[in-house]
């Protein structure tokens, strides 16, 4: 029986075993690094509702534990960051800042269909790594499993009755695949 190793399944024209490392270390730092501002964007707007606050503390207290471990694998791999962190810095805050501004129910919105995004990305590189990279995997798995807690904390705070929930939804989920594409390869 044959061990999986990362990138065994690559066709030509893909990024070769290490450069997909590079790219699934430099988009998960980049993308953590996003989560982490867009709940500073909602705290910003709603830390004053106990409630909220407190779902929003939850949910980026993980993200921050999530960007602290993609931050130490940066410097460890001796990755190369992305060069847009500046532009996320400022739209992850001003996704979740403008989302919240439209309410609560806005604020979770933007978190179901972020973490709808991450769900399938995560879900896409757990079937790139393998037992080669099995500390890493373990990683993505257990972020995925966390964001996909997100979701359900958003869906349970009314996420789906949010005013234009559908195009919400929809323009947040292409803002954030596009911003997956552009930070693995810039």
């Amino acid at each position: 029986m044959s061990v999986k190793t990362t990138g065994e399944k690559l066709m030509p024209g893909d990024p070769s075993p290490k450069e997909l490392l590079e790219r699934i270390i430099r988009v998960d730092q980049a993308g953590e690094y996003g989560a982490v501002r867009i709940y500073q964007g909602q705290r910003a707007v709603l830390g004053k509702n106990p409630r909220c606050a407190e779902l929003l503390r939850h949910m980026e207290e993980q993200e921050r534990h999530h960007l602290d471990t993609f931050n130490k694998l940066v410097i460890q791999r001796r990755v190369r960051p992305t060069v847009l962190t500046p532009l996320w810095h400022l739209a992850g805050f001003a996704l979740g800042a403008g989302t919240a501004l439209l309410g609560e129910k806005a604020a979770m919105a933007c978190t179901v269909a972020v973490e709808e995004v991450i769900d399938g990305h995560y879900a896409e590189q757990a079937k790139q790594l393998g037992e080669d990279e099995a500390e890493l995997l373990k990683t993505v798995e257990e972020f995925r499993a966390e964001e996909v807690e997100h979701r359900a904390i958003g869906l349970a705070n009314g996420a789906e009755q949010a005013v234009g929930y559908p195009l919400l939804s929809m323009a947040i989920k292409t803002g954030s695949k596009l911003a997956i594409w552009l930070s693995e390869r810039i």
